[in-house]
């Protein structure tokens, strides 16, 4: 790994060493005067090659920096109305001034064209009616279409393959992250243009002094003041089936505000709207996505690999507001509030037929395993965010402060045809699950940044406060007891098993940056402090009265770590090269003890963890990226507990050994291709992953009922993928198409009765387009298809699977306001000749009133009437073939009317 990784260095450094010749000068007229706005271009000799391009400045100067290995370029300039140069010059820094002729031409016809992508700097700039179709109505819609975007379901949106970092409208970050929202329902009318901010630094202080690696995006609006939004209302049946999207939006120079209310039956999550999709940088404090401590769980029925429309029985009700204003007189600092909540209820139903092949590890036999599951799932949740910002080149403040609190509820009924092993009869067991979950999850975030003479001060502070608690209800106690494993429970008619948990988190740090010239070196001191405790019980009852079973599945337990460290942060900037590097010493005190066995372990180490990244920009057009990191992991809370718990009604888990220690390693490197000149962008990748454990999870048991523990086996697990994507906008075919592929090979290893290794290939292709070109036809489609080449190592043996996946969506507009849609999703799964498919038709009507600006549309969802989603798979570290079938929604009928806001 080291030969590797100093070789992409070495690669970077030649490529430096070659990006240094700049030529730079004046351009005037013949009278004198500065030419602004006068192209100069740097081509190969001989050929219609742009290495690098330039515009002169309003005083006629211009500056352009190229990468050739010849001794010679092309240097041309092109201006209005005055004559073109063209130069052959030597390959080496110098200065050239140009003194144009005239040439003024007589132009009889003027047509404007507004370039649909354009580039100054890191700010790649996308005119959004050069993309979009007619049947486009929100910001989402179109940005899908894009080269070198992509958009999710829930409107997070990937630049060049990688999440982007802040997503602003008109300059400003209302949303902080949960920008879904905005971008699923801002009216694509109301915007003017998208950019796209490479390497963007939202801190502005740190602005050409820290790197970034991430991009940003600004939504620019066509007035500085708007006042939008998009809305929804729709009725259907089949059975009785209702959507409602009431989204208004006031965007305005120094106050702006979302409210937004979603709620549907018609299988639609728009709950995930909420979720941070973009986290800003460290510099930022610390925030992420709240979550609930998931100690307990039923047994559930597992999702399809289609859209989620297609499968998800739902109810849910989504309110949402988000704030942003500027209560000073200094336009610098912003108050942020937003608050949130999701009422949800979601039924999900499987079957599942699991056939054990004679030698597996699991069951010796062999055998056949049907198991049938209903769940209802309930969530209740709320969230509450206030924020106060100061981003200015002088000084930077931010203080998050967030609420989280959830009051869920799942259920199971769960039937099971179970084999009795030496005789050709088979057992039916069923059982009724219960899991009831409240928790409460307070954080704060404070970072500042503070100039300090020549240098740069920066604090930052961040608590946490988390308390779950969760009770799962397993009736009868028998059905845990279902192949003889666990006899004291077949005394019960109910088991109960508690578990509840608080987590305190502390982490506080102060740093001091200092610049020397395009260098900026930031020491800084941290302490890391989590204080953890777990407490669980099973008892049983029959009746109302409990029994707990005994200090063998109890648990009292504490699990601290202190971790003081100090880090340099060394960080490069110029004009193509950037460099961040982290180095740092984390000095690791990690206790675990168990108040009921009086039993203490502890993890006393201290380590270094560098990471670092460097971009290259060359050629113009080119970047190339270097990636390399390494991490230790010596456990979490909920690593270790030494009384057993029933984690699922079909898992009975102790995890105890002696501490956990992982050394974690990676290197990558991706190059990209950007050319808004030409609409082309592509990327490759490699990355390579290693993970070397002192410790792995045990499984005993068959197939029904398992226990884990943890023993003491140093394994090494690794991965590495290759991956390249091209994407290429045709604007004489008005058509967005791209490409890509990927390869992963991999190993693992698992202790299932004994211990197997496994390797598994796996490759993965992908094609998608949109097309506009004709006036009464404009079509999406995109197709995945994947393979792969699981081998059981240990037994030798090797499984081969394919599968494939298409989404069609086309639109025809037979006369003005007029469209009719229809949508072909289709999965196909193939496993040891053995193969599945899964087809599913619709078909719309939309009737636009264009003055008012409102649809009118008839949706017929799955004409088929198809109510079974179901793939087969293979494990032949089990020698374990599964075929599920999942229960999926009927045709039914919408009639829905959608309108914007104004």
């Amino acid at each position: 790994m080291k030969q590797v990784l100093l070789f992409f260095f070495g690669l970077m450094m030649s490529i430096a060493a070659n990006a240094q010749t700049t030529v730079s000068g004046k351009i005037t007229d013949a009278d004198g005067q500065p030419v602004p706005s006068a192209s100069v271009t740097i081509e190969e000799p001989g050929k219609d090659a742009i290495m690098a391009f330039s515009i002169s400045n309003a005083k006629g100067e211009y500056k352009v920096t190229f990468t050739s290995a010849g001794e010679t370029v092309d240097l041309k300039i092109k201006a209005f109305n005055q004559k073109p140069v063209f130069r052959n010059i030597k390959n080496q820094n110098q200065t050239l001034n140009f003194s144009l002729e005239s040439d003024a031409t007589e132009i009889q016809e003027v047509k404007l064209k507004t370039r649909m992508i354009t580039k100054k700097g890191d700010t790649i700039t996308y005119d959004l009616k050069a993309f979009e179709s007619k049947a486009d109505r929100t910001l989402a819609d179109v940005l899908k279409k894009i080269p070198g975007i992509e958009v999710n379901g829930d409107g997070s949106v990937l630049y060049q393959g990688e999440p982007i970092n802040k997503f602003y409208v008109n300059g400003k970050d209302l949303m902080e992250g949960g920008y879904g929202t905005v971008n699923n329902s801002l009216p694509k009318d109301a915007v003017q243009k998208v950019e796209v901010l490479e390497n963007h630094q939202p801190v502005k202080i740190l602005q050409d002094k820290v790197p970034s690696e991430n991009a940003g995006l600004n939504v620019v609006l066509k007035k500085s003041v708007t006042m939008t939004g998009r809305g929804e209302v729709g009725l259907g049946m089949d059975p009785l089936l209702w959507n409602v999207k009431l989204t208004p939006m006031f965007f305005g120079q120094k106050n702006q505000w979302v409210v937004n209310y979603k709620a549907n039956n018609n299988g639609e999550s728009v709950e995930k709207e909420g979720n941070l999709l973009g986290f800003g940088n460290r510099w930022e404090g610390r925030r992420g996505q709240a979550g609930q401590k998931s100690w307990l769980n039923v047994e559930t029925a597992a999702t399809p690999d289609i859209p989620e429309k297609r499968y998800l029985m739902n109810n849910v009700h989504f309110f949402s507001a988000n704030v942003l204003t500027t209560p000073f007189k200094s336009k610098e600092w912003e108050l942020k509030a937003s608050a949130s909540y999701t009422n949800n209820a979601i039924e999900r139903s499987d079957r599942n037929t699991d056939t054990y092949e004679a030698g597996s590890t699991t069951v010796p036999n062999g055998g056949i395993y049907i198991s049938e599951s209903a769940n209802n799932f309930y969530t209740n949740a709320t969230k509450g965010e206030l924020i106060v910002t100061k981003n200015a080149k002088k000084g930077f403040f931010k203080n998050t402060t967030t609420w989280n609190g959830y009051w869920n509820e799942t259920n199971a009924a769960i039937d099971n045809v179970l084999p009795v092993f030496g005789t050709d009869n088979v057992n039916y067991i069923s059982g009724d699950q219960f899991l009831n979950s409240p928790s409460g999850v307070f954080q704060n975030s404070l970072s500042t940044i503070l100039p300090w003479k020549e240098k740069l001060f920066n604090v930052m502070s961040y608590i946490s406060y988390q308390k779950d608690r969760q009770t799962l209800d397993i009736l009868p106690g028998s059905y845990v007891n279902s192949t003889g494993n666990f006899p004291a429970a077949a005394l019960y008619d109910r088991l109960r098993q508690n578990a509840s948990s608080e987590s305190f988190n502390a982490n506080h740090s102060a740093s001091v940056g200092f610049s020397y010239k395009k260098w900026t070196f930031t020491p800084e001191l941290g302490l890391n402090l989590s204080f953890n405790k777990l407490q669980s019980n099973l008892a049983g009852a029959n009746g109302s009265a409990f029994t707990d079973f005994g200090i063998d599945y109890r648990n009292d337990n504490e699990w601290n770590e202190v971790i003081p460290y100090t880090q340099v942060g060394v960080n490069f900037k110029s004009n193509r090269l950037n460099l961040s590097m982290n180095l740092p010493l984390n000095f690791y005190d990690i206790t675990y003890q168990d108040n009921f066995r009086n039993s203490y372990q502890e993890t006393r180490k201290a380590v270094l963890e560098p990471n670092l990244f460097a971009t290259l920009d060359f050629a113009s057009f080119f970047k190339i990226w270097a990636f390399a990191g390494q991490s230790y992991d010596f456990g979490n809370f909920g690593s270790f507990y030494e009384g057993q718990i029933f984690t699922s009604p079909v898992s009975l888990r102790e995890r105890y050994n002696r501490m956990p220690e992982n050394l974690n390693r990676n290197i990558g490197t991706r190059l990209e291709y950007r050319n808004p000149l030409n609409n082309l962008f592509f990327n490759v990748r490699y990355g390579y992953n290693t993970n070397r454990r002192n410790l792995i999870e045990q499984f005993s048991g068959d197939a029904f009922n398992s226990t884990l523990s943890l023993i003491e086996l140093e394994n090494t697990t690794s991965s590495q993928t290759e991956s390249a994507e091209i994407g290429k906008y045709f604007p004489k075919f008005k058509t967005n198409a791209s490409l890509n592929f990927s390869n992963t090979d991999s190993n693992g290893f698992s202790y299932f009765n004994a211990l197997q290794e496994s390797k598994v290939s796996r490759q993965n292709f992908g094609f998608k387009f949109n097309n506009t070109y004709f006036s009464f036809l404009s079509v999406d489609y995109n197709i995945s298809m994947n393979w792969s080449a699981q081998k059981n190592a240990s037994q030798n043996r090797v499984t081969k699977s394919s599968g494939w996946n298409h989404n069609l969506a086309a639109y025809i507009y037979p006369i003005e306001n007029h469209t009719i849609g229809f949508f072909w999703d289709e999965l196909h799964t193939s496993v040891r000749e053995q193969n599945f498919s899964n087809a599913f038709f619709d078909l719309s009507y939309q009737y636009t009133w264009a003055k008012k600006k409102i649809d009118f549309e008839v949706k017929w969802l799955n004409i088929a009437n198809t109510d079974v989603f179901e793939r087969i798979s293979y494990d032949p570290t089990l020698l374990l073939t599964s075929v599920n079938s999942v229960r999926i929604r009927p045709s039914q009928v919408m009639f829905t009317v959608k309108f914007n806001f104004k």
